[in-house]
């Protein structure tokens, strides 16, 4: 059965092997998935995620958000599922071509998760890039139609906000994966968060959220492993 602290993706959000590894060997016990992104994975390319593996099993997963021709996302994809991450993301902004290919080629576990709408953005970036208004007003409706285009295509779920969460169930099935970054403990809101698009892990998990991504309360805490069990003891709240 799954328990609150497996709700929990920490991001590695470190430039070198010693910083990932710590964080690691602190938290295994205390959250779920680790994330590798850009940064980790351009620095130390796939040793970190051998050693990730060995250290906490199969607990990876892998934030590329590969985004390319349908040719090199599907050989992308398949040199990443060569080393047992449990989700790989690709963005899915390109097209249902794009993720059919990567999606019937699948070999493995591995998930295929498309990122629907960067947490960063907001209606005045959206405008700025030519987004009908329709869509701008509405994030909302950008959201749910990304990830309706992603199901069909055969991704095993999304990453989106936490505010998209519910209405993405409804509509997609309870079982259509949902990984909510932008996440943020109400013991740690800050006037001027990069995050754009906030909510706390109660909410999140409430919504129906199957992960939530959560990483500098717990990454700046004093005691790192102590703020994920406060993390995961807000989400039995939403659980219970």
């Amino acid at each position: 059965m799954k328990k609150s602290h497996d709700y929990i993706i920490f991001p590695l959000d470190v430039p070198d092997y010693d910083q990932a590894m710590k964080y690691v060997s602190l938290l295994k016990d205390h959250v779920g998935l680790f994330k590798v992104g850009l940064e980790l994975f351009i620095s130390q390319g796939p040793v970190i995620l051998k050693a990730i593996y060995e250290t906490a099993g199969s607990k990876i997963f892998l934030d590329l958000k590969l985004h390319d021709i349908p040719a090199t996302m599907n050989r992308a994809f398949l040199a990443a599922s060569t080393f047992y991450p449990e989700f790989v993301t690709v963005h899915c902004d390109a097209g249902d071509g794009f993720l059919k290919e990567v999606a019937d080629n699948n070999p493995g576990n591995t998930k295929i998760l498309a990122v629907t709408l960067l947490t960063s953005l907001n209606r005045a970036n959206l405008l700025r890039l030519g987004y009908k208004e329709k869509y701008t007003e509405d994030l909302s409706s950008l959201v749910l139609l990304r990830a309706r285009l992603a199901k069909e295509t055969g991704c095993q779920g999304v990453v989106c906000s936490g505010h998209e969460v519910e209405m993405i169930k409804a509509e997609l099935g309870k079982d259509y994966i949902a990984v909510t970054p932008g996440i943020r403990p109400a013991w740690s809101l800050v006037e001027g968060d990069d995050q754009k698009r906030v909510v706390t892990p109660r909410i999140a998990v409430e919504k129906g959220a199957d992960y939530i991504v959560i990483g500098r309360p717990i990454r700046d805490a004093s005691d790192p492993s102590d703020a994920a069990k406060m993390v995961a003891e807000e989400i039995e709240a939403g659980i219970e």
